[in-house]
């Protein structure tokens, strides 16, 4: 273990889950779990906090259940993953002349030029959440990935910039500080799933980050290393969940239930003569259920989400060969038998399952690398991205404490229960956060610390 490495703690508000991790890169830069908490979320819907008290009390339940685990952990500061139909994107172009033309560009230039971007004209009633340069020119030099070192007159790049509303923002962070901890940086959670199941090669290749939810299905779109475009559709596993309800006439609790214990998108694929048979309310009889509806349902739904990845991808026309790394699904929606296909079917592209386990240190629990916590993993290395590029202020007074393997396992198992614990075998103390304006971040999308945020699941996988 590194004890040069600060703890950094993401935060993801789902609709579904709120889920804390708090971890640290090891030697081999791979992240070794501190700590592991999660609780029911009440108070958030489609990605956006409306509840604000709930949305508290389920934070600090998380927090409460992260800590119980390791109680030597000091959580002050922690990465929030931002999601909800609010969240808009735009393409910028800037420009800046510089004044020692003969001197190499330098790191102080390119933040001047990103931080520029910050002033660009937006809606009023919306605010900038981040900043993302895509390809930098150099006098005429094009395409250049990183412009340091470089040296010319006219320094520019194009920029994707990610707004939001101000209100969805001043909700998530008042929740955040309400419940006692300090928000390092807002990340967009399509990015932070982006960051957690892809590789440098993935971002080359060309590929299209599906993160389906509780709340809403993100979308992050990547090619020749650089983000092309994000988007977040406002439907996702909890819309499936209440198709399931509606449509079959059974309460939610079993929606779900039925969703993840025999769900298929794929209704070709269920079994025509299977049923599901469903316990009567109050003495009522019995119902059965046939689970080929059950597969038409989900099969419809599912549907309509992948042609709205479909017709974002024809917007920036990338939906043919330019994405020879396909889709990957992500969150916990992946998790629905036959989505593979489906995708294949609906949007003509190759997909597959995007998993967080390759950033993991051996040894990490189980459930940590389901696609359900992409999302929060990915903004744990946001932070580290910003920490190794020196973007932010962090502060080295770490304690570190052995956790006994015999915990972690009951934490695991415990995990299983519900109202989750769980956590990684070291710890330390650390990162205190201070009242302090955060500067706006400025990070290269290039790098593995991508970052989004929302991925859902609790009620299963959605």
């Amino acid at each position: 273990m590194n004890a040069e490495q600060p703890i950094i703690v993401g935060l993801d508000i789902g609709t579904t889950k709120i889920a804390v991790i708090a971890g640290r890169k090891n030697e081999f830069g791979k992240l070794e779990i501190l700590g592991f908490g999660k609780a029911n979320s009440n108070g958030v819907k489609h990605g956006q906090v409306l509840n604000i008290d709930e949305t508290i009390k389920a934070i600090k339940m998380a927090l409460d259940n992260c800590l119980s685990v390791n109680p030597n952990l000091n959580i002050g500061e922690v990465y929030v993953g931002i999601a909800g139909h609010h969240i808009k994107s735009l393409q910028t172009r800037g420009d800046i002349v510089r004044e020692n033309e003969e001197e190499e560009i330098t790191q102080a230039e390119v933040d001047l030029l990103v931080s520029k971007q910050y002033k660009t004209y937006i809606p009023a009633g919306d605010q900038i959440i981040d900043v993302i340069p895509q390809e930098y020119t150099v006098d005429n030099m094009p395409n250049i990935v990183r412009p340091i070192g470089y040296s010319g007159v006219k320094l520019g790049a194009n920029f994707h910039i990610i707004t939001g509303d101000k209100n969805a923002i001043r909700n998530i962070n008042r929740s955040v500080e309400k419940a006692g901890l300090y928000t390092k940086d807002l990340v967009l959670q399509p990015l932070a799933s982006a960051a957690a199941v892809m590789g440098q090669e993935d971002l080359e290749a060309g590929v299209a980050i599906v993160d389906i939810g509780g709340g809403t299905t993100d979308l992050a779109v990547f090619a020749d290393g650089v983000l092309r475009h994000t988007a977040v559709i406002p439907f996702a596993g909890e819309n499936i969940t209440n198709d399931i309800k509606t449509g079959l006439g059974v309460l939610k609790s079993q929606a779900e239930q039925m969703k993840t214990q025999f769900g298929s998108a794929l209704a070709n694929e269920a079994k025509a003569n299977a049923y599901i048979t469903i316990p009567g309310l109050r003495g009522m009889p019995a119902k059965e259920i046939s689970v080929k509806n059950l597969a038409n349902i989900i099969q419809a739904r599912m549907s309509e989400i992948l042609d709205f990845v479909t017709y974002h991808l024809k917007q920036i026309g990338m939906d043919n060969r330019q994405l020879n790394g396909g889709i990957v699904l992500t969150g916990g929606g992946s998790q629905l038998r036959h989505l593979i296909q489906l995708t294949e079917y609906v949007t003509g592209l190759p997909a597959r399952i995007g998993l967080p386990n390759e950033h993991l240190a051996a040894g990490h629990i189980e459930e940590l690398a389901k696609p359900t916590y992409s999302t929060c993993l990915g903004l744990i290395l946001k932070g580290y991205d910003d920490f190794e590029n020196n973007r932010k202020v962090f502060e080295k007074s770490f304690i570190t404490v052995q956790v006994p393997q015999d915990l972690i396992k009951q934490a695991a198992v415990a995990e299983v229960a519900e109202v989750a614990v769980a956590s990684g075998e070291e710890n330390s103390a650390a990162t205190t956060s201070k009242k302090r304006q955060p500067l706006k971040n400025f990070w290269d999308q290039f790098k593995n610390g991508i970052i989004e945020i929302f991925k859902e699941e609790e009620d299963g996988h959605l």
